[in-house]
């Protein structure tokens, strides 16, 4: 008999979702596209919501409907070699590499930096982001607890503040929208969605899937349909309160472009906001707001990045791995929030056509009775388009990096691979890769 799950339960689990999610990069980026999208809001909003609720939604259902165990498992029905390579790439591009990183280094420059000497910042960036981190590392040491942590704590004490100032702004509107800027004046929409790439919300997804799992499960629920039904109705109760905070942060840059200018970056944007509403004491408000949303994200970062090094090298224990991710995030942090947005544009427009298309057969997979060979062919040519869009964002993000070879696979694909100039190259090769697969002879035993 399937078990009977209290809304109660939903809510709490899609809270807990919802503030893993929900970090510093979910609250300046909007409120920048919203002030370059202007009068192209919509088109904008509804391009960056794609790959900000869609994508990660269906990362959440790929691993909880399609009967896998986690990232690796699913992965691992390409190849088991793909499987542990990917989920590696994967988990330090959401670990020590970039995001927990960054949940330390954009609270600092956007909500401290401003008020220490510029000599000084990199001293007091190492001081904030070692007690940062070693709060992270207290709370994170016990992942059974993270629902109460995050979900019962720290989220609703985010949302409390952030909300204080979306419903001023709702009140007391800055000004109207002005005209688009750069690429949202003609390509506002696919502007937005490559826009969402920036959050890492479709690679986290791949990973926070096993997590709600397993707080399903720790709230007593093990009936198979009944997780299934509870992954769903927590997600779609996540999804839900982000897609209502994105279009309000989104309507405050918009609005906000008479009255403050346009800042260099959406931390910058959020502090001029909040100083215009509440004066001195803004800052303060704005510092609690960025913090409180770091903190909560870096804690569900260690622990899905904690659990799955622990399941992959099991020799070594949880809180070592939390202490070892903890520690390299602490120095990677001190390299700077502008480096590591430089180094983590080329991984993810290389990592980002793979997880789609690995979510998209994770979500699809019993209408080809989890074909392996559906995965094999639409993942191999998904890689060979990945490949070039990491290239080319390398060669951008990083002056004097040029391969000729790689630049005239580009102009081919330029020429010939349709949606490639829109950042969607990748979609008719993992279609006719899946079609291959389907029609490739299953060997018989």
């Amino acid at each position: 008999m399937q078990q009977r799950i209290p809304f109660s339960t939903y809510a709490v689990i899609g809270t807990m979702l919802f503030g893993i999610f929900f970090g510093a990069g979910n609250l300046i980026f909007p409120i920048q596209l919203g002030q370059l999208a202007g009068t192209n809001f919509w088109s904008a909003l509804i391009g960056f919501l794609v790959t900000t609720i869609g994508l990660p939604f269906m990362g959440i259902l790929a691993i909880g409907l399609s009967g896998s165990t986690g990232l690796r498992d699913l992965a691992s029905r390409v190849h088991p070699i793909f499987g542990i390579t990917f989920s590696l790439a994967l988990y330090l591009t959401i670990g020590p590499f970039f995001a927990i990183p960054r949940t330390a280094s954009v609270p600092f420059v956007v909500g401290l930096q401003p008020f220490v000497n510029p000599a000084q910042a990199g001293l007091w960036l190492a001081i904030f982001s070692f007690l940062f981190f070693a709060i992270v590392y207290y709370f994170s040491l016990n992942p059974a607890k993270i629902v109460d942590y995050i979900g019962k704590y720290l989220t609703p004490a985010f949302l409390i503040f952030l909300f204080s100032l979306l419903i001023v702004v709702l009140l007391k509107p800055m000004g109207t929208f002005g005209n688009p800027i750069g690429d949202y004046k003609d390509f506002a929409f696919m502007t937005g969605f490559k826009e969402g790439y920036n959050t890492m919300d479709a690679l986290g997804s791949l990973a926070f899937g096993i997590i709600v799992i397993n707080a399903i499960k720790r709230k007593g629920i093990t009936d198979t349909k009944a997780i299934a039904n509870a992954t769903w109705k927590s997600g779609v109760f996540a999804m839900g309160l982000m897609t209502v905070i994105y279009g309000l942060i989104a309507y405050t840059g918009a609005s906000s472009v008479s009255v403050i200018g346009t800042p260099e970056n959406g931390g910058l944007i959020f502090a001029a906001v909040a100083q215009h509403y509440f004066g001195p004491y803004g800052a303060i408000l704005f510092a609690i707001i960025i913090v409180l949303a770091c903190l909560k994200t870096s804690i569900g970062l260690i622990t899905a990045c904690g659990e799955f090094f622990h399941e992959t090298f099991s020799k070594i224990s949880y809180k070592t791995f939390v202490l070892i991710l903890c520690l390299v995030s602490f120095i990677v942090a001190n390299f700077g929030l502008n480096n590591i947005i430089q180094f983590s544009i080329p991984v993810l427009m290389f990592l980002y056509p793979l997880a789609i298309v690995l979510i998209l057969l994770g979500l699809s997979s019993s209408l080809f009775a989890n074909k392996k060979e559906v995965y094999k062919v639409s993942m191999f040519l998904t890689f060979f388009v990945s490949i070039i869009d990491g290239y080319h964002a390398l060669a951008n993000s990083i002056p004097g990096v040029s391969l000729s070879f790689f630049e005239s696979i580009r102009e081919f694909y330029l020429l010939y691979l349709p949606f490639y100039e829109i950042g969607l190259g990748w979609i008719l090769p993992a279609l006719i890769g899946a079609i291959i697969g389907l029609l490739w002879p299953t060997r018989q035993r």
